[in-house]
């Protein structure tokens, strides 16, 4: 239940009223904004069960498909896509939220809309190919990190009709068990003498996490410092232990007069929030 989001469908019909754009998806998203009495806080802005998704359009050769939706009070995001040869790409993520929606934003300083740009990062699909990613993924900008999950999309649909061939993120695809080479305990070797068993292997114990140093600069004077060392114990069908590697890992946030926010990021989708 950490994901308390409504799914946004939306299918765009052509001229001929066949499916020329079909999405379907859900995120939510993370903003920091500075409060009146100068302090930064970190909200949620989740979709809101009536959604609209007016300007959105099918695309050509010549001009890009667009999805565009519009939420809550006064908050809309949109992508633009462009087809390339026999491909298909994600071009820019639009966000507009509204700082007057007092639900979300009850003490913004900052009041009326605020719109944010970022290039999307997700690789080429090819033409009818749907693109799939069940996983979450992370797209930051500015004060602002976006959340995606349970994608599925097609832009430039042939013939009316969303393709049964899919393109996975690296997310969902899983990674292959490296090959256990054979061991003196697990190879049988012909022999007339008798000998002792050979001694069983422990399995290798999951290493401490490297200690690492992030800090927060205000000005020239540091406002946030953490020395610490973090291991992620994640329940999926089998358990998995995720050490956090400092030296890959960059700390980004801000600094209020009563409030700090660290995030750090190591680069693999994986982000922590202080």
């Amino acid at each position: 239940g950490f994901f308390q989001s409504y799914a946004v469908e939306v299918d765009i019909k052509d001229a001929s009223n066949a499916t020329c754009l079909y999405a379907d998806w859900m995120m939510r998203f993370l903003i920091t904004y500075e409060s009146n009495n100068g302090d930064y806080k970190t909200t949620t802005l989740n979709l809101s069960s009536s959604v609209t998704h007016n300007g959105s359009v099918c695309g050509n050769d010549t001009q890009a498909a667009l999805v565009a939706v519009q939420f809550g009070e006064g908050h809309s995001w949109s992508i633009n896509m462009t087809k390339n040869n026999e491909t298909y790409q994600g071009d820019i993520i639009t966000l507009t939220y509204n700082t007057n929606d007092t639900a979300v934003f009850p003490d913004a300083k900052r009041k009326g809309p605020v719109t944010v740009l970022v290039k999307d990062p997700l690789q080429p699909v090819q033409l009818n190919t749907v693109f799939v990613c069940h996983n979450s993924y992370f797209i930051e900008a500015e004060n602002v990190t976006q959340i995606f999950w349970n994608v599925t999309v097609q832009a430039f649909v042939q013939n009316g009709t969303v393709s049964k061939k899919e393109s996975r993120c690296p997310a969902d695809i899983p990674t292959s068990a490296p090959t256990v080479p054979p061991t003196i305990a697990n190879v049988t070797t012909p022999s007339t003498t008798t000998l002792s068993p050979a001694p069983t292997t422990p399995p290798k114990p999951v290493e401490n996490p490297d200690t690492g140093n992030y800090s927060l600069k205000s000005g020239n004077k540091t406002c946030f410092l953490a020395t610490v060392g973090l291991q992620l114990n994640v329940s999926q069908d089998k358990p998995l232990l995720i050490n956090i590697n400092p030296k890959t890992t960059i700390a980004d946030g801000a600094c209020g007069n009563t409030t700090a926010t660290l995030k750090l990021n190591d680069g693999n989708s994986t982000l922590i929030g202080f």
